[in-house]
């Protein structure tokens, strides 16, 4: 990287972005870095600031116009946007959000040994968040654990990380056959749009309010059981059991003994097959601080485990993932809330239900022990990750530096049809890049990372020498 240049991704210590300056970096996906920033003013307070990674990038307009709209407690607020003007010329919008400190819900839920009455107290809370998000014409298409923030000083959850989604009257910027969402915590109907004989959709599926509240029904599920439902576009199992003849997922009292009548029978509610029976989001808030406030001392009783801390009675399937989270080190995180980064969902993962070469249940499980339900279209949050290294990186520090957005000098480029002249080299911002097999985590001083893998710049071989050795 040449000196001075700056990269939206590796934003150096004291970069002005808008009225902020930069504190530290907290994540990073395709399409935007997440930072801790203060405001140049010392009255300002700190702020999460999400910076776009590609020019004029059009889902940070889309987001910034549906955050504007909503004026919710459980919301994170838009403190401002704008767009970065990078030395090149270039110019890269932004969002600047409040700042929360807290725990991702299903490391609250761990940490705090989380008993029925409080997660009821909680999913209403979610359940408000949405039906405000709906009443502004808006759809959220990402609601999962890791997009759910649960504050520190009193316990309040906070619905983060809108870079997915959709507003009435505004431009669809996704493809075929499915817009931006997490596999796992997609919608029976949804699943069914791809799962059809007949020809592919012309239009992305539309997600509605009642996808919204089936993925807050396989968040109280995953909380409260410690894994996933079966997935509809997974395997032969899921399409017995969301079935509209079929039996549902085993409700989470089944699994998890010392959840309470009210609570389970609630997430199965918001798990059915049939988007009229879920109910509104706004319905099932009142259904649910009804029940936080009538249920009996069965509700007081932790979910967990004391010395495990985990789910009670969880049968074993190879869909089980651990509510232990990531490193038992990784105890306390800082999460910037409402700044999601983004992740892309590859089609060909999506269409594996059409041809039926669907994933096994061990490589689906893997997936999701990696991150929450897999990777998402456009708006996986980072914010997530512990917090990282006040330090800001540097020639010398060890971490691995991504792809620069345009080739090095000499560096093989693509043809006119972006293809690279040999089999396996791969075009990346105008120059051509060999993948080697190493881990993100093990890039460093080697290659550089892109889409969560590793890759090394691919140069023309030297031409042999015209003339003799120098006297």
């Amino acid at each position: 990287m040449a000196p001075g240049y700056l990269y939206p991704a590796r934003l150096p210590l004291g970069t002005r972005v808008g009225p902020w300056r930069v504190l530290d970096r907290r994540g990073r996906g395709v399409y935007g870095a997440v930072y801790r920033a203060l405001g140049a003013e010392r009255a300002m307070a700190p702020v999460a600031l999400k910076l776009a990674l590609h020019p004029g990038d059009a889902r940070f307009a889309r987001e910034a116009e549906l955050l504007s709209r909503l004026h919710h407690p459980n919301v994170p607020r838009l403190v401002g946007h704008g767009e970065w003007q990078a030395p090149d010329g270039s110019a890269y919008p932004y969002l600047a959000m409040e700042w929360v400190e807290g725990s991702s819900l299903y490391d609250w839920a761990r940490e705090h040994r989380a008993t029925s009455r409080q997660v009821l107290s909680c999913l209403a809370s979610l359940a408000r968040a949405l039906e405000a998000t709906r009443a502004v014409g808006g759809v959220h298409r990402d609601v999962k654990g890791d997009n759910v923030v649960v504050r520190e000083v009193d316990g309040q959850p906070f619905l983060l990380d809108f870079g997915s989604s959709h507003y009435l009257g505004a431009a669809t910027l996704t493809w075929p056959p499915f817009p931006p969402g997490t596999p796992a915590y997609r919608s029976p109907e949804a699943w069914r749009t791809v799962m059809s004989p007949s020809p592919a959709p012309a239009v992305p599926y539309a997600p509605g309010p009642s996808d919204d509240v089936f993925a807050l029904g396989v968040t109280g599920y995953r909380l409260v059981t410690g894994e996933y439902p079966p997935s509809l576009g997974l395997d032969d199992e899921g399409a017995r059991i969301w079935s509209l003849e079929g039996p549902g997922p085993r409700a989470p009292r089944g699994l998890n003994s010392r959840c309470c009548v009210e609570l389970s029978a609630l997430v199965s509610r918001m798990m059915s097959m049939r988007p009229e029976a879920r109910g509104s989001a706004g319905e099932l808030a009142e259904v649910m601080e009804k029940a936080a406030r009538e249920a009996g001392p069965k509700a007081d009783v932790s979910l967990f485990d004391l010395e495990e801390a985990r789910p009670v009675a969880v049968r074993a399937s190879s869909r089980r993932v651990s509510l232990r989270g990531r490193e038992a080190s990784r105890r306390h995180w800082r999460i910037a809330v409402g700044a999601g980064v983004s992740l892309v969902l590859g089609i060909g993962s999506l269409m594996s239900a059409r041809t039926g070469h669907a994933p096994t249940n061990a490589q689906v499980s893997a997936r999701l022990e990696a991150k929450d339900g897999g990777a998402v279209a456009v708006g996986d949050s980072a914010l997530t990750a512990p917090v990282s290294s006040t330090v800001p990186p540097s020639a010398w520090s060890p971490i691995a530096l991504d792809v620069p957005p345009k080739p090095f000098p000499g560096q093989m480029r693509p043809d006119a049809n972006g293809r690279c002249p040999h089999k396996g080299y791969v075009p990346i911002h105008g120059g051509c890049w060999l993948k080697v097999d190493l881990a993100p985590k093990d890039c460093v001083g080697i290659a550089y990372v892109y889409k969560e893998a590793c890759y090394v710049p691919v140069f023309p071989p030297a031409r042999p020498s015209t003339s003799g050795p120098a006297n």
